[in-house]
């Protein structure tokens, strides 16, 4: 049976006592992304080693497949064993960013209707 990427993050983050609140803010992502990413069967090698990072968790012995075994970067952190243009994770991350940052507007702007519409009565 494949192993649920989503599921398995979610499973550390928990066991190790982490705030979702707490790992989105680290991340700069919102909640909802977070538990978007504990949804999906697989997630993208890079946003297991941002939250890796962050958590200071090596992903590498749940996921041995996406880490290069016992290769260590200048930063002293896994580096990920997909083949993908040198500034591609970086862009894909940069994407993520601005797209929970609009998502997040989103909801704060529709609040602010709610609260409007609430109190225009």
């Amino acid at each position: 049976m494949e192993l649920h990427h989503g599921q398995t993050v979610e499973r550390i983050i928990r066991r190790n006592g982490y705030s979702i609140t707490e790992l989105a803010r680290l991340i700069q992502v919102n909640r909802r992304s977070v538990y978007n990413w504990f949804n999906q069967r697989h997630l993208k090698p890079e946003i297991i080693f941002r939250i890796g990072s962050v958590l200071n968790y090596d992903f590498s012995s749940e996921f041995p497949s996406l880490f290069v075994k016992g290769e260590i970067t200048s930063k002293n952190t896994i580096t990920y064993a997909e083949t993908m243009p040198e500034n591609e994770p970086e862009l894909e991350i940069e994407h993520i960013v601005w797209r929970d940052k609009y998502i997040d507007l989103l909801e704060r702007y529709n609040d602010l209707l709610h609260y409007c519409m609430k109190n225009k009565s």
